[in-house]
This record gives structure tokens, C-alpha cells and sequence, in this order.
């Protein structure tokens, strides 16, 4: 072989700068692909695509006008959303809703004590932000907050009366002496180094102010200080007792689901390891108790518990008659939430039993350690499609004449001051788009969940 045959021919041309990255073509990615490919792919998806755009176009340009462009904002009665009044064609009566707004909220409850109520949203709203909050500092102290505290809070201040009164003052009085007790440990180390010694004082002079007391003892202060300034907020107007008969509005149906949220979960995991369990008896009166409650419609559980019950007991221990369908709503969503939780429970494999034991776990701490964290974690789904059935559910209890949001809606429809046409088309879009944020707010929020408890099994 010569020289010249092993010798490579020279390039013409040779690229040295990289070219830029040039976008996909339109049919692979971008707008258009999406259409074809989910709207577009094949014949049956055409005829639905071409239905859904037949049904869009016939019916929000008319939503639209009739709730936005026609709509009444502003009145104070009837003639504001009348057309023969206002001389043109009207549509939603958003000015009902304005003007009957504090009543959907409060129900009849009484004006000069709604501070009460707004008190108990306070406090909800804080305590969920504590909880959903994933960086919140003091998350224990939020747990006890929301699901110790802020009940009690609440039964204490909506309701009332003297012995509400005499329980608040009793806890500002005991803040206030375990204020001045505080004080004197804090300023006057003698008296701390004389009782407890000196080592105990250079231990406890170390920590910050408000690192002094742990544990049950901080949960207790914290406790004694909520319900010290309740009562500093109700010392001068009082707490006179309003009956439960003139709670209504969002402040009922938010009372309903709270409480079917908190303690349906508990219960049914509860009824979940009873069904599991080895015990006869007790898996017997777990199975016993979920089927019966999840072969009745809620319906039938709220008629029970407030006609029936009441036939059972003296009239003088009759529970009330809100806590009645309290209670039924309660035990009726932690029946169905025992079989969510059970689903959960039979999808952990057996090797995370094992290993457990093979720790030296007992039953309790590798459930409560193992194997429920895991279990709750595949069901976070199920247990809030449960708890957005039981919030739409609570629509249920104005058959038993309970006053909650929805009803209080259907109250007004009857009001000749806001009798027009539109009136009660109106009602029911205001309690629509109520009941849409709650559950829309509450899948949201089980979707951000979900993504990051799964951020580290991604593979």
C-alpha cells in the first residue's frame, strides 16, 4: 500500500460549532399533537370531541350572560331583580345573595354574640394551616391544638351559659397564678436555687424563656393560655347560652363535617385492626358493626338517631338535638372508613409483619411504627374521597330539621322581599360553587400529599 492511498482525503468543510437544539415538529409535540392524540385519535373520540364542543358552545355563552353579563350586583330588594322594573332582561340575582349573606353564614344565630362564632372559623383556620403547613414549626402542639383544643374552644364558645363562663374563668385565674409562678422562678433564682439546687438551676438558666417547661407540662400551659384569652375576649360581653336550635348556615354544616372528619379516621382504623384481629369477640363485633351501619343509608342512621334514641333514654339525659346527628354521622363515616383502612392494611406485604417482629415490636408499636404509616399512605385517596362524600353528605341532616347551609338557602327562596324568578336559580348556583371550592380544595390537597410522600420511591 503507498502513501497516497493510506493518506485520507481532506474534508471540504467541518463543522466546530454545535448546533442549536431545534423544537420538536409540531405533529410530535405542542398544541397540535395533543389534539390529535387525545382528542383526535380515533373515530369514537371525533364524535365525542364534536358532541363536547356542541354542548360547550349551546350552553355557557347562555351561562355566562344569565350569571355575569345579566346579573343583578347590587339592591335591596325584590325591584333591583325584577325586568319589568329595571327595563331590561336581568339574569342572576347576586344582590339576594349579598344582602341575605350573614344569615346563610350564621343560620339565626344572634347578632350580638356572631363574635363567637367567628372565634371558632379563627381558630379552624389556624389549626388546618398548622397542619397542612409541611415546614410548621411545633407540629405536635398543632395536632393537640386542632384536634384537643380547638373542640373544646368551640362547644365552649358556641354554646355558652354559666357553667361556659365559669370554666373560662377558672382557666384565665390559673393562667394568670401560673404566670405569676413563672415570674418568680424565672427572676428570683435564689428561691429556685434554695428548693431544687444549684445544678438544677444552672440546667434550667441555660435554656431560652420559653423552652422551660416540656412535654405535658407545655401542652398544659399552652392549653390554659387559650382559654385564658377566650375568656379575656369574653369577659365583658359574656357567653349567654344560644340554643342549637338558631345555629344554622356554614357555621352548622362546617361544625358536621369537622367533627365526621376528625373522628370517623381514629374510629375506623380503629374497626379496621378489630376486623383484623385474632379475637374472636372483637372481630366479630367489628364486622357485626360495619356491616350493619354500611348496609343502612345515612338517611335511615339520622332518623334513628333522632327519633328513635330519644325513646331509649330518660327524657332528662336526651342528648341534643344537634349532637344526635352528630354522633350518627360520625359512626356512619367511620364504618366506611374501617373498609378504606382495611384495604390498606391487606395491600402491606407479609415481609413488613415480619420484619417488624423481628425487631421485638409488639402488636401496637408495629402498627403504630410499620405497618399503619405505610397502610394510610396507599389509601390517601379512599380517605378523602370519604371525608368529600361525608362533607356533601351533610346536606342530609335538614331532613331532621337541621338548619345548615344548604337549607338555610332554601329558607330565603320563601322570602317575599327576594320572591323573583331568578331568585332560586341563583340560591342554588351560590350553594354549587360553595360546595365545589370545599371538595375541589380537598382533592387538591390529597394530590400534593400523595406526590410527596411518593417523591422517594420514584425510580
Amino acid at each position: 500500500m503507498t502513501d497516497a492511498t493510506t493518506e485520507m482525503a481532506p474534508y471540504a468543510f467541518v463543522r466546530k460549532e454545535t448546533l442549536e437544539q431545534q423544537p420538536a415538529p409540531l405533529s410530535v409535540a405542542g398544541p397540535l399533537a395533543w389534539v390529535r392524540q387525545h382528542l383526535l385519535s380515533s373515530p369514537l373520540n371525533i364524535a365525542l370531541t364534536l358532541l363536547g364542543l356542541y354542548l360547550v358552545i349551546d350552553t355557557v355563552p347562555g351561562l355566562v350572560r344569565f350569571y355575569f353579563l345579566d346579573a343583578v350586583w347590587s339592591g335591596t330588594s325584590r325591584d333591583a331583580c325584577l325586568a319589568e322594573k329595571v327595563g331590561r332582561p336581568v339574569g342572576a340575582c347576586w344582590a339576594y345573595i349579598a344582602d341575605r349573606f350573614q344569615y346563610f353564614i350564621y343560620g339565626s344565630y344572634p347578632i350580638a354574640q356572631r363574635w363567637r362564632v367567628n372565634i371558632v372559623f379563627a381558630m379552624f383556620a389556624l389549626g388546618v394551616a398548622w397542619l397542612l403547613w409541611t415546614n410548621a414549626p411545633k407540629k405536635k402542639l398543632g395536632i393537640f391544638f386542632f384536634f384537643v383544643l380547638m373542640p373544646i374552644s368551640a362547644y365552649v364558645l358556641l354554646l355558652g351559659g354559666p357553667g361556659a363562663e365559669r370554666f373560662l374563668s377558672f382557666c384565665l385565674t390559673l393562667t394568670l397564678a401560673l404566670a405569676a409562678l413563672y415570674v418568680i422562678l424565672s427572676f428570683v433564682p435564689q428561691l429556685v436555687r434554695f428548693y431544687i439546687g444549684g445544678a438544677a438551676l444552672a440546667v434550667v438558666e441555660q435554656l431560652p424563656v420559653w423552652k422551660r417547661f416540656f412535654g405535658p407540662k407545655q401542652l398544659v400551659l399552652f392549653a390554659l393560655v387559650v382559654f385564658g384569652f377566650l375568656s379575656l375576649l369574653a369577659g365583658s360581653p359574656g357567653l349567654p347560652r344560644v340554643d342549637t336550635g338558631l345555629w344554622g348556615g356554614m357555621t352548622v354544616t362546617f361544625l358536621i363535617a369537622a367533627v365526621g372528619i376528625v373522628f370517623s379516621l381514629p374510629l375506623g382504623v380503629v374497626l379496621a385492626l378489630g376486623r383484623r384481629s385474632k379475637l374472636p369477640i372483637i372481630q366479630l363485633l367489628s364486622v357485626i358493626f360495619i356491616e350493619f351501619v354500611r348496609g343502612v343509608p345515612l338517611i335511615t342512621v339520622l332518623f334513628m338517631a333522632n327519633t328513635m334514641l330519644p325513646l331509649f333514654v330518660p327524657q332528662e339525659y336526651s342528648p341534643d338535638r344537634l349532637l344526635r346527628p352528630l354522633v350518627g354521622v360520625a359512626l356512619f363515616a367511620a364504618a366506611y372508613m374501617a373498609e378504606v383502612v382495611r384495604g390498606g392494611l391487606q395491600a402491606m406485604p407479609k415481609g413488613q409483619y415480619e420484619g417488624a417482629m423481628s425487631l421485638g415490636l409488639g402488636y401496637w408499636s408495629m402498627m403504630r411504627l410499620i405497618v399503619l404509616p405505610q397502610a394510610l399512605r396507599i389509601v390517601i385517596p379512599g380517605i378523602v374521597n370519604t371525608f368529600i362524600g361525608l362533607f356533601k353528605d351533610t346536606t342530609l341532616v335538614t331532613i331532621v330539621g337541621i338548619f345548615d347551609f344548604l337549607r338555610t338557602i332554601e329558607a330565603t327562596l320563601v322570602d317575599p322581599t327576594w320572591a323573583t324568578p331568578t331568585t332560586r336559580a341563583t340560591g342554588y348556583a351560590f350553594a354549587a360553587v360553595f360546595y365545589f371550592l370545599c371538595c375541589w380544595g380537598m382533592s387538591r390537597y390529597s394530590i400534593a400529599v400523595e406526590k410527596r410522600l411518593a417523591a422517594g420511591q420514584k425510580r
